[in-house]
C-alpha cells in the first residue's frame, strides 16, 4: 500500500482545521440535560458537499440542506438538533426546518442560503420550536475554536450513542499543513445507503465544491456505506463536508500531486467514524470487521461483506461467541453475487474454519476465547478474482431489543 500519507491527530476535532468554530448546549429537546443543539461555523464561505439517505421518506432538514447546497455548494454553518428527527411532520415540519435555518443565519450573521440543517431523534413529532429558537439565540456565545467547542458539538448530536465519535488527521499539500476532521453520531437504525446517522467533516484544504462532492461520495461508499447495525436506513441520514481553503494550498484537482494524500486522509477519517458507529451500535458488545477478497469485483465483495455483517444469525453467533461458520457461508451464498461454491475459505481472525468450502478441524476453546474479544474479524476468500471489500457491524444483543422496545417512550 505504500507509506501512509497522513498523520493522526490525537485529541483533534471539527474545530482543528483552520477557520472553524463549534459549540453546543441543552435547549430542552432531550429529557436529560445533555446537549441537544449544536452548530459548526466557518469564518469564510466554505466549499461544501453532502450525501443523503436513500430512504424515500426524507426528513424536512434534508430538503432544506439540499436547497442550500444547490445555491452553489457554499456553506457558512450547519445547525443540528438531537432528540427530535423532524421527520414525517408534514408542512409544519418543513416550516420548522426553514425557521431553524433562518434563525441560525440571523444569530450567526450569515446568509440563510449558506446554512445547512440536520436533525436526529424520534420520528413523527413536531419540534418544540420555542425551545429551539431560545437555544439558537444562545449558540453564538457558545462558539469556540478549541477542542471544547468540538466536544460540545459532538455531545449535542448524540441520541442513544454511548460515546462521541470524532477523528482528525493532518497531511501536506504544496508544503502546507492540511487538516481533515470529522464528527458523527449513530447507534441504531444504521444501514446507510447514502444512508440514525449524521456525519460532519471539516477541512482547511482548498478544493472546489464539485470535486469535494465527487470525493465525498467515493469515500462514503468505502466507509459509511459499509456499516450496518440493524439493517434499517434512517429518514435523516446525512453527511456534510465543508472546506475553508485556509490552508492556502493550490486548489486540489485530480491531477494535483497531493490529491491522493487528501483522499487517503478523508477516507481514514470517514472509516474511523464509520467503525465507531458500528462499535457503538445499540446494545453492542463487539465490533465485527468483515473482509472479503477474491471476489469477481469490488462491488460483489461489498455486497457479500455487507450481507455477512447484516445477518441477524451471524450477529447473534458473535454475541454468543459461537464459532458457527455455517451462518457465514449461508450469508455468502445468499448475497446475490457470483460465488464458486467449491473454493471458499473462511477464517475467524487467524483461525481457519473452512478451506475450499470444506470444514477444517479447529480448537473450539481457542475460537471461544477469540470470539469473546471486543473485535471479531471474519475473513472470506472466494478465490475468483481481485475484488475486495471491508465492512463493519456489531453483535446483536438483548440490550438492542430493550433499547428499541422503548425508544420513543
Amino acid at each position: 500500500m505504500g507509506e501512509q500519507s497522513y498523520s493522526i491527530v490525537e485529541g483533534g476535532g471539527v474545530t482543528t482545521p483552520k477557520g472553524f468554530k463549534a459549540g453546543g448546549l441543552h435547549c430542552g429537546l432531550k429529557k436529560t440535560d445533555r446537549h441537544d443543539l449544536g452548530v459548526i461555523v466557518c469564518e469564510v464561505p466554505a466549499a461544501a458537499a453532502a450525501v443523503y439517505t436513500t430512504n424515500l421518506f426524507q426528513a424536512a432538514p434534508l430538503q432544506v440542506t439540499r436547497e442550500a447546497l444547490g445555491e452553489g455548494g457554499v456553506l457558512r454553518a450547519v445547525i443540528v438538533n438531537s432528540g427530535n428527527a423532524n421527520a414525517c411532520t408534514g408542512a409544519q415540519g418543513e416550516a420548522d426546518a426553514r425557521a431553524m435555518q433562518a434563525n441560525a443565519a440571523e444569530a450567526l450573521g450569515v446568509s440563510k442560503d449558506q446554512v445547512a440543517v440536520a436533525s436526529t431523534g424520534v420520528i413523527g413529532e413536531l419540534l418544540k420550536m420555542d425551545r429551539v429558537n431560545s437555544g439558537i439565540e444562545k449558540l453564538p456565545a457558545k462558539l469556540r475554536g478549541d477542542v471544547q467547542g468540538s466536544d460540545d458539538f459532538c455531545q449535542a448530536i448524540l441520541t442513544t450513542d454511548l460515546v462521541k465519535k470524532v477523528s482528525c488527521v493532518t497531511l501536506t499539500a504544496d508544503g502546507r499543513q492540511v487538516t481533515i476532521a470529522g464528527a458523527a453520531k449513530g447507534s441504531g437504525m444504521i444501514h446507510p445507503n447514502m444512508a440514525t446517522m449524521l456525519g460532519f467533516v471539516t477541512t482547511d484544504a482548498r478544493i472546489g465544491a464539485p470535486l469535494l462532492q465527487e470525493v465525498l461520495r467515493e469515500v462514503t461508499n468505502l466507509s459509511f456505506n459499509m456499516i450496518t447495525v440493524d439493517g434499517d436506513t434512517s429518514t435523516n441520514d446525512m453527511l456534510v463536508a465543508m472546506a475553508s481553503g485556509l490552508a492556502e494550498n493550490s486548489e486540489l484537482t485530480r491531477n494535483h500531486p497531493d490529491f491522493g494524500a487528501f483522499v487517503d486522509g478523508l477516507r481514514f477519517v470517514c472509516a474511523e467514524l464509520a467503525k465507531a458507529i458500528a462499535r457503538d451500535g445499540e446494545g453492542a458488545t463487539k465490533l465485527i470487521e468483515t473482509t472479503v477478497v477474491g471476489a469477481s469485483s469490488d462491488e460483489a465483495a461489498q455486497a457479500i461483506a455487507k450481507t455477512i455483517i447484516g445477518s441477524s444469525l451471524v450477529k447473534s453467533a458473535v454475541f454468543g461467541a459461537d464459532a458457527n461458520w455455517g451462518r457465514i457461508i449461508a450469508a455468502v451464498g445468499r448475497a446475490g453475487q457470483p460465488v464458486n461454491v467449491g473454493t471458499v475459505d473462511i477464517r475467524l481472525g487467524d483461525i481457519v474454519v473452512l478451506e475450499q468450502s470444506r470444514p477444517v478441524p479447529f480448537d473450539e476453546e481457542i475460537a471461544l476465547e477469540y470470539l469473546k474479544g471486543d473485535t471479531v474479524g471474519i475473513n472470506v476468500n472466494l478465490k475468483m478474482g481481485s475484488g475486495q471489500a471491508m465492512a463493519w457491524g456489531c453483535d446483536l444483543t438483548y440490550d438492542y431489543v430493550r433499547i428499541n422496545a422503548a425508544y420513543r417512550t
